[in-house]
């Protein structure tokens, strides 16, 4: 009985292994999420996206504003009315007055003003891409711990039902007084831990289900079930210094930061004219009633104005808003510079992580695993012959059960550096080109 139970082990792991780790039906591939479409829900329903997008939508209106001339001013006046018989038509000075005028700032002041509204809503529209890079980010970062936990859960159970069949194997052979108690009690203890990790991978698991589906703006509570094969090949990557001259094209972070710095430095410039006096021309047309001494009727004013403004305090106002506006550049220049640094540390450390990762899972996939699979089967038909002792046995399995679960852990973990690597550069998606 005993030589019996053991070949069957191995066949139900077998068994158990194929169909946890098979595809879906053709028929039911609707019911599960795969990476891409995450990711085009995301960024079609996430209110986060939205919110920050209608932010630059107004401020895209701002720019035409800034260079638009100041509303004109319509005047309406009584001028010299005597105030002893409020007569409109006794003296001939007096007149009804309709005046209008117009603010003209200094020439270029207004463009000047534009283009530095332009900069800072084209800043807001980077934004934008940004927090669009951010959320592809988060979610496929998400979504691949999803996936690991769900190969973790299914080699934890696969584990399960295989020490399930050591505890009757070694309970079979103490009945024929062929094995050791103590043998079918580590079985056991062995299987409560893995019903402990069980336990614990399935809290994590929905936590990570949560988590998606509030960035896919779903019921907190939904269920979310993710294919069960992906590609398990690694692609080929620049260096880190190709890397990152396509961050400087194509980072969004750091091209609202280059926008801002021009709005800056359109503001110094702007400051500078302040120096510059602005104006004011007018008109006005003065309507008078009543008769001259010779009978004919008066005949109505007409006058032009103008008016300018005299920057005489330069020392208190023009020259501390340049400096002002200077110290604004140069903080956004330091920005600009702590930004690309902190952008290449982030390249840096997304790039390293994925390839020790890759190296780890092509390691675990081509060499530990198979290794530990073979010493697993060689334990197993000692242990047959009784040239093998039970407690070998167990953590000769163990050890590959946390080996397969380092494996999908290792490729988990380098798609996601993956991922953050594309949003460091700027990227949803990140290959050589």
């Amino acid at each position: 009985m005993s030589r019996n139970l053991f070949p069957t082990a191995v066949v139900l792991r077998r068994l158990l292994f194929s169909l946890l780790m098979a595809g879906a039906a053709p028929g039911h591939a609707s019911m599960f999420l795969d990476l891409q479409q995450a990711v085009d829900e995301a960024l079609a329903s996430n209110p986060g996206l939205a919110a920050i997008n209608t932010r630059a939508e107004a401020l895209a209106s701002i720019p035409e504003q800034r260079g638009t001339l100041p509303d004109p001013r319509l005047s309406l006046n009584l001028q010299n009315v005597p105030l002893d018989s409020f007569s409109l038509t006794r003296e001939g000075m007096t007149q009804f007055q309709i005046g209008i005028s117009q603010a003209l700032p200094f020439p270029g002041k207004l463009a000047l003003a534009e283009a530095a509204a332009q900069r800072q809503a084209e800043a807001a529209g980077f934004d934008v891409a940004e927090l669009r890079l951010a959320l592809v980010r988060d979610v496929k970062l998400v979504w691949w711990n999803l996936f690991f936990l769900d190969r973790a859960l299914e080699i934890v159970e696969a584990n399960q039902a295989l020490l399930r069949q050591f505890v009757e194997v070694a309970q079979g052979k103490y009945r024929v007084g062929e094995g050791l108690q103590q043998d079918v009690l580590l079985a056991q203890l062995e299987l409560s831990r893995l019903l402990e990790r069980k336990l614990d991978l399935e809290g994590m698991r929905r936590n990570e289900a949560v988590r998606l589906n509030v960035l896919l703006d779903r019921p907190a509570n939904g269920e979310i079930r993710l294919p069960k094969e992906v590609s398990e090949q690694f692609s080929r990557l620049p260096d880190e210094r190709a890397l990152m001259a396509r961050a400087k094209r194509h980072r969004p972070l750091l091209m609202a930061r280059e926008r801002l710095l021009e709005a800056a430095r359109l503001r110094v410039d702007l400051a500078r004219k302040d120096y510059y006096p602005d104006f004011r021309v007018g008109a006005v047309w003065g309507v008078r009633g009543g008769e001259n001494p010779d009978g004919s009727d008066r005949a109505d004013f007409g006058s032009l104005l103008f008016s300018m403004n005299l920057p005489i305090y330069s020392g208190s106002r023009q020259d501390k808003a340049l400096d002002q506006r200077n110290s604004e550049r140069l903080r956004e220049q330091h920005a600009l510079h702590e930004l690309q640094l902190q952008v290449a540390a982030e390249i840096g450390r997304a790039l390293s992580d994925y390839r020790r990762n890759a190296e780890r899972a092509v390691l675990f996939k081509s060499g530990i695993i198979p290794q530990a699979s073979q010493t697993v089967a060689s334990m197993l038909a000692g242990y047959q012959v009784n040239k093998v002792d039970f407690l070998n046995l167990v953590r000769s399995q163990i050890t590959l059960y946390n080996y397969e679960t380092q494996y999908w852990k290792a490729l988990s973990e380098s798609r996601q550096a993956l991922a953050r690597l594309a949003a460091a550069v700027g990227e949803e998606d990140i290959y050589e080109k």
